[in-house]
């Protein structure tokens, strides 16, 4: 199994849009309502918006390939790119999205284990992230990585407000 971690850049934008619509739609559209899902969908992933979030300098994304195909991404965040305020010392994974027929092949932890080695680099003491709270699966996987409950935030789903668990694994 080939499996190969590349950083995004401007020029992979399209695919970097096409991937975050297929894998969030995949993930969530059965649990929401088609308008709140449109409405998140062409906020959150419209070019323009996906473009600034690329350019940003405390955010970086990460394909991830299985046999030579983008099989998923991750974005993480420093600094003032994170969405909650953590400090310097924390990194945000804002995004781990993989592709449902690559899911179950450890990509995850691929990508899991990319974020914690680019904080490590930084001389951050912990990572966090926010998972849905009806998110079981990605739930369990966190806490089987080291992750604990250490708060909770709104998510916006369109209109619907949503829970977010904000899960933190200390690295120092």
């Amino acid at each position: 199994m080939t499996i190969k971690i590349q950083k995004c850049n401007e020029e992979d934008l399209k695919t970097l849009q096409e991937i975050s619509i297929e894998t969030f739609n995949d993930t969530f559209k059965d649990q929401n309502s088609p308008e709140n899902m449109n409405a998140y969908l062409e906020r959150a992933f419209n070019l323009k918006q996906l473009e600034k979030e690329l350019s940003n300098i405390s955010s970086q994304f990460f394909f991830v390939y299985f046999h030579d195909e983008v099989a998923g991404y991750l974005k993480v965040n420093t600094n003032e790119a994170q969405s909650e305020v953590m400090g310097d010392g924390a990194l945000e994974i804002e995004r781990i999205y993989i592709k449902k027929k690559y899911q179950k092949h450890g990509l995850g932890k691929v990508l899991l284990n990319k974020a914690i080695e680019i904080a490590m680099e930084s001389n951050k003491e912990k990572i966090w992230l926010g998972v849905w709270e009806k998110n079981e699966n990605a739930i369990a996987f966190y806490k089987k990585m080291g992750f604990v409950q250490t708060g909770a935030h709104s998510f916006y789903m369109g209109d619907e407000e949503q829970i977010d668990f904000i899960m933190t694994k200390t690295l120092k």
